[in-house]
Order: structure tokens, then sequence, then C-alpha cells
């Protein structure tokens, strides 16, 4: 099955964005003694936490960056496919396996490796090999 997607190689790119992925979750830990989970944050800034305030900015920051970055580069060409029931259902799990999981990938992917945590570990081996085996089966048997 051809999904018709095609992926650029971009490793300058990708290099940047992960040297800024780990600046950022440094800067969350050593300012606020947080773990630089995108769930945790988000949803802390909603739940009216004590410490909203660097919440809210961190969240505006992931809003506002890729604004900014597209005012000066323009608007990347994006592939999406036109299955919103598939990707309502997609999103509603993801969401379920965060919960499940008591964390999502920045925070157990990013910031857990990086603290040799166990836990961690086996929540990213099992995202990735979810993730594997959805490919596959996307791929060769749907």
């Amino acid at each position: 099955m051809d999904l018709g997607v095609e992926t650029a190689f971009t490793p300058w790119a990708s290099l940047f964005g992960g040297v800024l992925l780990g600046i950022s979750s440094v800067m969350v830990m050593a300012l606020f003694g947080r773990i630089a989970g995108i769930i945790g944050i988000t949803s802390g800034a909603m739940n009216r936490a004590s410490d909203q305030d660097w919440r809210w900015a961190f969240v505006a920051g992931m809003v506002l960056a890729p604004l900014g970055y597209s005012a000066v580069v323009g608007w990347p060409e994006q592939t999406v496919s036109g299955n919103l029931p598939a990707m309502v259902v997609a999103g509603l799990l993801v969401g379920a396996g965060t919960i499940m999981g008591s964390g999502c990938t920045s925070g157990h992917g990013i910031c857990g490796l990086a603290r040799l945590s166990p836990r961690s570990l086996a929540a990213v081996l099992t995202f990735m090999v979810a993730g594997f085996v959805t490919v596959f089966l996307l791929r060769h048997v749907f």
C-alpha cells in the first residue's frame, strides 16, 4: 500500500531542533525543578497550578515559535491524511496512552532517559514497539 508519504532528509534542521529541545529541557529542570513533559506542563497550566506563569510561557513559546519561523521562512508543505475519523481515534488513543503511561514522549523520552529512569526506559520502549507495529501493519498488512 502506497501511503504517498515522502520525508525529506533534513539533518541540520533536525540537529538544531534536538539541541533546542535539550536546552529547553535543561532550563525547565534547572529553573523550576520540573520535568519538561508537554502534557504535564499544559495540564498544569490549565488546572491552575501554583506555578502557572512559566507553564503558560512555555505553551505560548510552543505556539509562537512556529508562527515566527513561518513569518521568516514561510509555511512548510504539510501532508495530512484526509481521514478525519481515523485522526480523531488516533488522537484519543495517544491521549489515553499518555494518561496510562503517566507521561508523554517528551517527558519520558527526553527528560526521563536523560535521568536514566527505568520507568521512562520501559515507557519509551513501549512507544517505539507500538510505533513499529503500527507502521508494519499499515504498510504491509492493511
